[in-house]
């Protein structure tokens, strides 16, 4: 069962969790942010920090694993393809959504969805918005499941037997 969950969530049972949002040197105020989330995950999920999502999940293929969030990865992706002014991250998004195919264990992905405000002022902002929305369909066709959760009522959007 392969499940896209766009807004949230906290499993209550064991997990892989696979989180993207990794420790920059020189910024403060992120690492301190991370080390409060560091501190509120339960003790019974094994945390793997990585913004490699597709090779975590050809690795162990298996595990029950919860992938947070989509939304950080593809920033790191723009970041390091400078995709921001004109690079392209169409490889990476081919690559996770491989590995998100073949994988084989419980999967939950954890992205932002977009398209529910107002459109960005910025010209990244606007291609972060285009690029997220590109991948959370290509990521929704590849799951059994998708979930939006609203004010953390989840809403079954697709359900696949």
């Amino acid at each position: 069962m392969r499940a896209l969950v766009l807004g949230g969530m906290s499993p209550d049972q064991p997990v892989r969790y696979l989180a993207t949002g990794t420790d920059v040197a020189d910024d403060p105020d992120w690492s301190a942010r991370l080390a409060v989330h560091r501190e509120r995950r339960p003790g019974h999920w094994s945390t793997v920090e990585s913004r490699d999502v597709a090779t975590q999940l050809r690795a162990d293929s298996d595990t029950a694993t919860l992938v947070d969030d989509i939304g950080g990865w593809l920033v790191a992706a723009m970041d390091r393809r400078d995709a921001w002014t004109g690079g392209s991250v169409s490889q990476d998004v081919d690559d996770l959504v491989a590995a998100v195919g073949a994988f084989r264990g419980p999967l939950a992905l954890v992205s932002p969805e977009v398209g529910l405000a107002v459109v960005p002022a910025t010209e990244s902002g606007r291609r972060f918005a285009d690029e997220l929305g590109a991948v959370n369909q290509r990521l929704a066709a590849q799951c059994d499941r998708v979930v939006l959760v609203i004010a953390g009522q989840p809403l079954t959007v697709k359900e696949t037997p």
